[in-house]
């Protein structure tokens, strides 16, 4: 490794707004986040899931009605 070209890699910390603080290495001295492992809905197992229920049918049912007033073309 050549000499005075690499970041000095410390010890860093790594702080979340819940709270949890995290004691790493890194080239960055202190890290802020909004969001961690400790408070993510999905590592929580607090997520959840959208109802997405009814969609489809939703869709189909709409432009079924528009399919249906325009006549279709032969291609000729």
């Amino acid at each position: 490794m050549k000499a005075g070209i690499h970041p000095v890699y410390e010890e860093s910390r790594i702080v979340c707004v819940c709270g949890n603080v995290i004691e790493t290495r890194s080239t960055v001295k202190d890290y802020h986040v909004e969001i961690c492992s400790s408070c993510h809905p999905f590592f929580t197992g607090k997520q959840k899931l959208v109802d997405k229920a009814g969609r489809v049918e939703r869709f189909r049912r709409k432009y079924a009605k528009k399919s249906e007033e325009q006549p279709a073309t032969t291609g000729q």
